[in-house]
């Protein structure tokens, strides 16, 4: 089957290479016994893979049981996994079988598998080594024959540095990966799944579907959708229902975004390997912290440089004279006067910059106007770079500018007046 078939069977809209490149990795792995691990944002998507999987695979015709691990509370999980015997624990009056057993012969699709806790790790794991499990309550192993799909928006090799997710079972689930790209990755398809959902709507509710106007379509894409497909399909559900005109304007679409709207037309930023489990947010910080460092050494080179100067201070008769900027202005040497030192002759009221005439090639001797520099205002400061210090010294300042105004103060720091009062409260800040 072409991925055009797939896209029309499973509903799938969007021609972005990125998206085609998924799909074609889930058709080539489906008719194999390979564990799958999808990778990608909350709302992306993740879920339609696994169903594709299993429908282009040999299990089609038996089971496929999707579960999240993030909605089972921790101490019922292995229950429901695995079943249990009874008497296995209080209210256990009955034995009951679990969905992987409930699932043999089929295909399992574990949905945030990084929130397994880490005891039901190891169950799994000896599930994908063995195809063995133990009830809860239970010292006899039981066999199933399951194919395991898994999926998450977490870093899972962060989480195994943190010691949240075993290494052994991520290389179990990671004999295949797809990676779904985010819905900022496929600028190209937002169009088209805008207009699918407000077909639908329109279609549901019996009203005339959206048209985007030029201006509301640069802004949709270029707007960066943390949310993703589902928060693209709830607002353009909104706007469909909510707005009386039919061709959408850039307004009433900005006004349909989120408060914190204007944060997401950042520019992407490319994360290096130890920014992978950071925000947005943070990176930015981060790079911008790393260039005050460059902007401290330059300023210490700088200092040193300065300090030789200051310490040997020659007199030289045939000194070059510096190289003429754009204009041909250089600096006049500094001379001694009944006042102290002046940055050009006394007895001139010429500036400090002056043209350079053509013969001239050389200036007279003089101590350079650079010894006389302070050279303690050039010492770099050490500062703390602490995120939580430079935000909280960040609030400070706006709060101060905008004496003590919690929305202007908001306003300046691109954030919400709800986030400023969070933040004023958890740094104990007054005002």
């Amino acid at each position: 089957m072409d991925i055009q078939a797939i896209r029309q069977r499973f509903g799938i809209i969007g021609n972005s290479p990125l998206l085609l490149r998924a799909l074609d990795i889930a058709v080539q792995v489906a008719p194999t016994e390979l564990s799958v691990l999808v990778l990608g944002e909350s709302g992306t998507g993740k879920e339609f893979f696994p169903k594709i999987i299993h429908e282009l695979s040999a299990r089609k015709h038996s089971n496929y049981v999707a579960i999240n691990c993030g909605a089972i509370p921790e101490g019922t999980i292995d229950s429901e996994l695995f079943g249990h015997e009874k008497g296995a624990f209080t209210d256990a009056r009955e034995a009951r079988k679990g969905y992987f057993e409930e699932a043999n012969g089929g295909t399992v699709f574990l949905d945030e598998v990084a929130e397994l806790p880490l005891s039901t790790q190891v169950r799994l794991l000896r599930v994908l080594e063995t195809g063995e499990f133990l009830k809860v309550g239970s010292s006899k192993p039981q066999k199933t024959n399951v194919r395991i799909v898994a999926a998450t928006n977490v870093n899972i090799p962060e989480a195994i540095r943190k010691g949240k997710f075993r290494e052994d079972l991520y290389y179990r689930l990671n004999a295949i990966t797809i990676q779904v790209p985010a819905l900022h990755d496929r600028p190209e398809d937002i169009p088209l799944l805008f207009r699918k959902f407000s077909s639908d709507t329109s279609e549901k509710y019996r009203i005339p579907p959206l048209e985007l106007s030029a201006e509301a379509r640069n802004l949709l894409t270029s707007y960066r959708w943390p949310g993703n497909v589902r928060e693209l399909k709830n607002i353009t559900e909104q706007l469909t229902i909510i707005e009386k005109e039919r061709l959408l304007s850039a307004e009433a679409l900005q006004r349909a975004l989120p408060e914190q709207a204007g944060q997401s037309f950042l520019p992407v930023l490319q994360t290096r390997p130890e920014q992978s489990g950071m925000t947005e947010r943070e990176i930015l910080y981060s790079v911008l912290f790393d260039m005050q460092k460059d902007i401290h050494e330059l300023k210490r080179f700088m200092a040193e440089e300065l300090s030789h100067k200051g310490e040997t201070r020659l007199n030289t008769v045939d000194m070059p004279a510096p190289a003429a900027a754009e204009g041909g202005y250089t600096i006049l040497p500094a001379t001694h006067g009944p006042g102290g030192i002046t940055p050009y002759p006394a007895n001139t009221s010429k500036p400090p910059m002056q043209p350079l005439s053509p013969r001239e090639g050389r200036v007279p001797s003089a101590e350079p106007v650079i010894a006389d520099v302070d050279l303690g205002t050039l010492e770099p400061v050490e500062e703390d770079l602490s995120l939580g210090k430079r935000e909280k010294a960040l609030i400070e300042q706006a709060l101060k500018k905008h004496a003590g105004n919690r929305r202007k103060a908001a306003e300046e720091l691109g954030i919400s007046e709800r986030t400023i009062y969070r933040k004023i409260k958890e740094y104990n800040l007054p005002g």
